[in-house]
């Protein structure tokens, strides 16, 4: 006999618009070069609103979303790592990274034809692979590469000469970017990009906000769909527009009590990439009546938060919506620089209690009951100090789950031992799994 549904619950309406914009960004990428438009490849992180300035015919290939499209389709994955591998690259690298390499060096584009080949690269550096990761292509491709150094410590200790050296940087990139492409810079272009960007990334985070609510209105596994978005082209008007659409969609879920998960009767939160050739592990929660209403990770990659006046978090408030008039170059490229400086995922690379600090946050504010910790080998920047998180969630009597695995590599997951210790964590819990 099935369990009764606790909640109603429907499918998001928009989720076909998503779906449609993600596969017309990688369409649009690879027919650029059609209508005498430009490429360019770097990471999710990449500040995208820069290049915009050089066109509307110009369109980017983001290297983590696109090898985890890739980490999707196991067989694909499988011979792109090994591509790598056999060129000499070490299993232990970023498994994005060898994703991206082997493609490229087998000339194989998952959206069908030969891998396109960027313009130029324009490259942010946090993370200890991103640099390295599209020198390599550079060499290969031939093209010219620039790299933005966004490493100044964190936010909370931010002052005006940290932003100072970032936004001179910008400065510098738009110079070069003139010089290599040999276009004439618009700074209308880019400002309107930046203002995208920002409504972009703090309406990502009100959405992310509105899932505090019981029952929550979207869960995990949806979610990846959709702050996948962000990590394309966060700077563009479809995907600032997408996401205030969104958002009164999720709003109106909350206010009619519709369910992610029908069932729902315990929360938790996960950690870092998932492993994506194997999400069904966010189904099999579900057998418990239990839902992933986020994570860090699918809050804090791309969404921008801030102290709201009532001490709970929420999207940050953009410096239009404070009546700031941003007319110039210098103007944008400085609060773009404060804007991105604040990301919350950039701020765990140089301590771990200042992740530890947003995870217990996140806990309270969304009311969960656990935490599960991706252990993940495929990450060396996401997975920094997760065992000292794990030791601080687990101090401040937060029930914590951990799994072994790998974002991208199959070979690094075991689905019955991670399945087996989700059983042991429903227990703990106090669960059991609910009549199918």
């Amino acid at each position: 006999m099935n369990a009764p549904a606790k909640y109603p619950s429907e499918p998001l309406k928009l989720w076909k618009k998503a779906k449609e914009l993600r596969e017309q960004y990688y369409l649009n990428y690879a027919r650029a070069k059609e209508n005498g438009g430009l490429r360019w490849s770097g990471s999710a992180w990449a500040l995208d609103a820069i290049p915009a300035g050089l066109g509307d015919d110009v369109y980017s290939l983001t290297g983590e979303p696109y090898a985890a499209s890739i980490a999707h389709d196991r067989k694909f994955a499988k011979s792109c790592m090994d591509a790598a591998e056999s060129y000499g690259f070490a299993r232990d690298l970023c498994s994005y990274m060898r994703i991206y390499w082997g493609g490229l060096h087998l000339n194989k584009y998952l959206f069908g034809g030969e891998f396109p080949k960027p313009d130029f690269i324009f490259q942010s550096q946090i993370c200890c692979s991103h640099s390295k990761w599209y020198q390599h292509v550079a060499k290969v491709d031939k093209v010219p590469d620039f790299y933005l150094d966004v490493g100044v410590g964190p936010y909370k200790d931010l002052d005006a000469s940290r932003v100072a050296y970032v936004t001179n940087q910008l400065h510098d990139a738009i110079e070069w970017l003139e010089k290599v492409t040999g276009r004439k810079y618009d700074d209308e272009k880019m400002i309107a990009a930046v203002k995208n960007e920002m409504r972009s990334t703090s309406r990502w985070a009100d959405i992310c906000a509105l899932n505090k609510a019981i029952p929550a209105p979207l869960d995990e596994k949806t979610m990846y769909s959709l702050y996948c978005l962000a990590t394309l082209q966060k700077s563009a008007k479809w995907c600032a527009d997408f996401y205030d659409e969104l958002y009164d969609e999720v709003k109106d879920r909350v206010a009619r009590g519709i369910a992610a998960v029908a069932n729902e009767r315990c929360r938790v939160i996960s950690d870092t990439q998932p492993p994506w050739g194997f999400l069904k592990v966010f189904r099999y929660l579900e057998t418990y009546g239990a839902v992933s209403v986020g994570s860090l990770y699918t809050f804090g990659l791309e969404g921008i938060w801030e102290d709201k006046p009532d001490g709970s978090w929420g999207g940050r408030t953009t410096p239009m919506e404070k009546g700031i008039e941003i007319r110039d170059r210098d103007t944008a490229l400085r609060l773009y620089a404060e804007w991105n400086l604040s990301k919350p995922q950039w701020q765990h690379f140089y301590d771990p209690q200042l992740k530890t600090d947003m995870m217990l946050r996140i806990v309270k504010e969304w009311k969960c009951d656990g935490v599960m910790l991706h252990l993940n080998r495929g990450c060396e920047g996401l997975s920094l100090g997760i065992m000292e998180n794990r030791l601080g969630l687990s101090k401040a009597g937060v029930p914590v789950m951990t799994f072994e695995g790998n974002m991208g590599d199959e070979r690094e997951f075991d689905e019955v031992r991670t399945q087996a210790r989700v059983d042991g964590f429903m227990e703990q819990l106090g669960l059991r799994k609910l009549a199918a």
